[in-house]
């Protein structure tokens, strides 16, 4: 060998050796699965605030029953129909929302008992750090897809970049912040959350769907699919008719059938549901005995219309419930996208119209209270509690925001003298309309020549009284509001795509808010297809208070944000608050039982398909 190849041979041997060393201080500095990151224990669960309720070696959820009878057919009835079966694309408003945990499930499962804590499912157990910047999943090597396939941590990465980029409006907001997730081997994944600010993150990381890798359809993803998905739930589809029925077989050989976190729940052996046109449809399929289970929302038909053959003999029970859920909000929603209620006046001057009292004692026989606040009945609620020192430091940056009232707690919807054509406030609400500069001409509210005209969106009966009475309390000061019945394929479309001037919209309580907020009131949820941002709500208020709720480190910082944020929000009269039930009112079948104990923070009562129920058996209790 001459000296000339001699030389090079050295160089390239020793730049081979410091790329050698290089990687060594790389692998020596970065984490791997025998070098922990510090200050992340591995735990079973995983809670908001502190640790989660329910040790380590618990048996079954509270409101389970372990000893539950497996078996028979649960007949249910939902409203509307489905054009997909897909519940986790940006279209999910199409698609049944039941498929998610009887068919699809997450990394880990939600108490319903606790305001926001999970429990093992696909993840046997995690790790997180003390600043919850990195969290590890330790995958359940016994989890399978219902095709019998093992689940892995490559289908928990698939499912995530995924879901990143095509997911609901939550993942796709907070999914691409994570800094990284990585597969540390075939049943651990890693992600690093450092920089996003959340602690709700990892939450929403262990609530993740986890979606097959091998059959699942990325190029279709966004589309109205039927196709059948395969999951890993105690249940698979057996039978789906776009818009009439949907059917569940119980898997046999469900893979997490004793795992504690599911023992006692899913105890039925098939699940049909049919599709009925709205709520009275429904009540006719109850009283018929075609459905065995129906939650009423309407107090007149609580109050006069359940008597019947079917419960005078037994054969319907009638039950009211009462967990301790907080209350939503509910009300006639303005669609600020629209320039006629862009004057924040107009907006409180309509909705003190909204006569509760003669409303409820005439048409509820009083069984309703009044919607105060979007957080009512619970803490986080400001109805009568002064802003506290916190709240004040944090809304002084937006000076005008938040009025006086509210501020300091006093602040209450307008109350009627229960006569239906109160004066008083019909004069309180002229006289704000007239400091806003419109004018009544020919008994037509105006402004500028342009009068205040505008469409309510219904989608049945029950909806059609309530928007006629607010109709013509309206027009005693002028307003000329126009209720109009869409059918429900129509109405939703609409509803995406935020073709309405006002309609009655919903909020389901959040046990603790948290990023649902970002859907609800963000700019960024502004524009985009299928947000619930039905007010059009656009503020840099908002925006910083909803960061600074997701920020919070402990419940007290969680309290006074969401309190803060209400006050924010009822300051801008986007809603004109209606009524709720204090209780849950449902009837069903006498076939079918429910443990004693109710869940204290269900989003429904007991879950989309009664998970908690079970089938009545000669020989059973």
């Amino acid at each position: 060998m001459s000296r000339a190849h001699h030389a090079i041979g050295l160089r390239i041997a020793a730049v081979r050796l410091a790329a050698l060393m290089y990687l060594v201080a790389i692998l020596a500095s970065a984490p791997t699965l025998a070098q922990d990151i510090p200050n992340a224990p591995v735990t079973h669960g995983l809670a908001l605030y502190g640790a989660p309720a329910l040790p380590k070696s618990f048996d079954h959820l509270p409101y389970a029953n372990p000893g539950a009878p497996k078996g028979g057919t649960l007949r249910l009835g939902s409203r509307g129909g489905y054009e997909s079966l897909n519940p986790f694309n940006s279209r999910f408003g199409d698609a049944p929302q039941l498929i998610i945990g009887n068919v699809l499930e997450s990394l880990m499962t939600r108490s319903r008992d606790e305001p926001y804590s999970l429990y093992p499912l696909i993840a046997k157990s995690i790790e997180i750090d003390d600043a919850r910047e990195h969290v590890t999943f330790h995958l359940d090597p016994r989890a399978r897809f219902s095709d019998k396939t093992p689940i892995l941590a490559a289908d928990v990465l698939f499912s995530f970049e995924l879901l990143k980029s095509k997911g609901r409006p939550n993942h796709r907001v907070i999914f691409p912040l994570m800094k990284s997730a990585v597969a540390l081997d075939d049943h651990t994944v890693r992600f690093d959350l450092t920089g996003v600010k959340d602690r709700e993150a990892p939450l929403v990381l262990a609530d993740m769907p986890i979606l097959s890798k091998r059959t699942t359809n990325v190029e279709r993803f966004d589309d109205l699919d039927m196709t059948i998905p395969l999951g890993s739930g105690p249940y698979v589809i057996s039978e789906a008719k776009s818009g009439e029925r949907l059917a569940l077989r119980r898997d046999p050989d469900y893979w997490a059938r004793d795992i504690p976190s599911q023992r006692g729940l899913y105890n039925f052996d098939e699940i049909d549901v049919d599709y009925y046109r709205d709520g009275a449809a429904l009540f006719e399929a109850l009283k018929a005995g075609l459905i065995d289970y129906r939650e009423e929302t309407s107090a007149a038909r609580w109050s006069t219309g359940y008597d019947f053959p079917a419960i005078r003999n037994g054969a319907i029970i009638k039950e009211i419930l009462r967990p301790g859920r907080p209350t939503g909000m509910e009300g006639f929603v303005f669609n600020l996208r629209k320039g006629i209620f862009r004057d924040v006046r107009l907006r409180e001057a309509i909705a003190m119209m909204y006569d509760f009292e003669w409303i409820n004692a005439n048409f509820y026989g009083g069984l309703y209270a009044r919607t105060e606040s979007y957080f009512g009945d619970s803490d986080y609620s400001s109805i009568g509690r002064p802003a506290s020192a916190a709240e004040r430091a944090f809304l002084s940056q937006f000076p005008g925001v938040v009025r006086d009232d509210i501020l300091e707690g006093r602040w209450r919807p307008m109350q009627h003298d229960g006569s239906g054509r109160d004066r008083v406030v019909a004069k309180r609400a002229q006289a704000l309309l007239a400091e806003a500069g419109y004018t009544v001409v020919d008994g037509r509210l105006q402004k500028n020549g342009v009068p205040v005209v505008f469409e309510i969106m219904i989608r049945d009966r029950d909806e059609e009284r309530l928007a006629l009475n607010f109709a013509a309390s309206l027009k005693r000061i002028g307003v000329e509001a126009n209720p109009r019945t869409y059918d429900e394929v129509q109405y939703q479309r609409r509803r995406q795509r935020f073709e309405y001037d006002m309609m009655i919209g919903q909020w389901l309580p959040a046990a603790v808010p948290g990023q649902e907020q970002l859907n609800r009131w963000s700019t960024a949820s502004l524009e985009r297809e299928n947000s619930v941002n039905l007010a059009g709500v656009a503020s840099p208020a908002i925006d910083a208070t909803i960061d600074n709720l997701l920020a919070s480190r402990t419940k007290e910082e969680s309290i006074w944000a969401a309190r803060a944020l209400d006050r924010i929000l009822l300051s801008g009269f986007y809603f004109t608050p209606l009524q709720h039930a204090n209780a849950i009112w449902c009837a069903h079948s006498a076939a079918i039982r429910h443990p004693e104990r109710t869940p204290l923070y269900p989003m429904f009562p007991f879950g989309f398909t009664l998970e908690s129920w079970w089938m009545q058996k000669a020989d059973s209790p």
